[in-house]
């Protein structure tokens, strides 16, 4: 699964501990989320489209 996370998260201005800190979440999970390493819980990636003004849909898109 790929993501617009990094590309989201940088036109916003915010860093990634920023990201990390608003979600609860360390900021090694965020690069692994932005790096497709680690797909997120669906409630993770509720919040993570939320917290960048976005759907999840919008925000993750399935590779083949």
């Amino acid at each position: 699964m790929k993501n617009k996370i990094k590309e989201l998260r940088k036109e916003k201005g915010y860093r990634q501990e920023d990201l990390a800190a608003a979600l609860g979440v360390s900021r090694q999970t965020i690069i692994a989320i932005e790096n497709n390493k680690y797909n997120p819980t669906l409630e993770l990636a509720m919040r993570l489209a939320h917290y960048l003004e976005t759907t999840v849909d919008q925000l993750f898109t399935l590779e083949k």
